[in-house]
């Protein structure tokens, strides 16, 4: 794996194979000439679980957004499934979850996590079934004909991340999902997302987050970038087996992997 940096680790050993996601001399020059990524240099292996972490305007959101095939490179390669972004997204195995959960306000929680599948025209039988499924794993199965307006922010952000699982994505992105959240509601969702990612292992996570605490937790393997023009500084292991609980966070092996991603971040 090439790295942009000697403080890079040698990723953890996941059982896999073949790289889900490689980005090799990535760049990324603005019109307006802002530079925003230059020389990036990452593979993720299926059934990772990756945190970006790094200053405002180092590019994480702008590698995702190249990721979906939302925004071009300006130089390097980019393989998504061993092919383009864009032949990617077509195969509808990349689902997004942004900050702001962005679900249709006029719609119960039920119409707003089928979208997907109604927008691919998948049969009335098989929508039903899906959203019941995932509303399930979520805990929001009693809140089927629920508005957004009548649920907590923490509620919110349960639908969209049930939205997103509903076409069985390869590949998860979220873009600081719990960034606006309160401490409580995001430790509760934090774990609720890794039980949701080691239930199917064969989904790839890619967070993007300001939070090193957080990125520790969570996290396979920490991806650190530098401030604009962003690049990756390290690539830190977080060698801790799943499943993970609350009492990590007490542990003298967190505070240690907590003051490693910040030393980088510092670098």
């Amino acid at each position: 794996m090439v790295m942009n940096s000697p403080l890079i680790h040698n990723p953890s050993s996941l059982g896999v194979k073949r790289a889900f996601v490689s980005m090799e001399g990535l760049s990324k020059t603005y019109p307006n000439g802002t530079i925003a990524l230059q020389d990036v240099n990452l593979s993720i292996q299926e059934g990772e679980f990756l945190c970006f972490v790094g200053p405002s305007g180092c590019g994480k959101s702008t590698i995702f957004k190249m990721i979906t095939g939302l925004a071009k490179p300006s130089s390097g390669k980019l393989d998504v499934f061993g092919t383009t972004p864009k032949e990617a997204r077509k195969q509808s195995d990349i689902a997004f979850v942004f900050q702001d959960h962005t679900l249709l306000p006029w719609s119960t929680v039920e119409a707003n996590v089928r979208l997907p599948l109604e927008l691919r025209g998948v049969d009335k039988k098989t929508q039903k079934e899906e959203t019941q499924r995932v509303l399930e794993l979520v805990g929001l199965k009693d809140y089927m004909k629920v508005l957004p307006r009548q649920l907590s922010g923490g509620m919110k952000m349960r639908v969209s991340i049930a939205r997103a699982l509903i076409s069985r994505p390869k590949l998860l992105l979220m873009d600081e999902p719990f960034g606006a959240l309160d401490e409580i509601t995001r430790q509760t969702l934090q774990m609720e997302l890794l039980n949701i990612w080691r239930q199917d292992k064969s989904m790839t996570v890619l967070f993007v987050t300001h939070n090193v605490f957080e990125s520790v937790f969570l996290s396979t393997s920490v991806v650190v970038m530098t401030p604009r023009p962003g690049k990756i500084s390290a690539r830190i292991d977080i060698p801790v087996p799943f499943p993970r609980d609350e009492s990590f966070r007490t542990t003298s092996q967190f505070s240690d992997l907590v003051r490693e991603v910040s030393a980088a971040l510092d670098h």
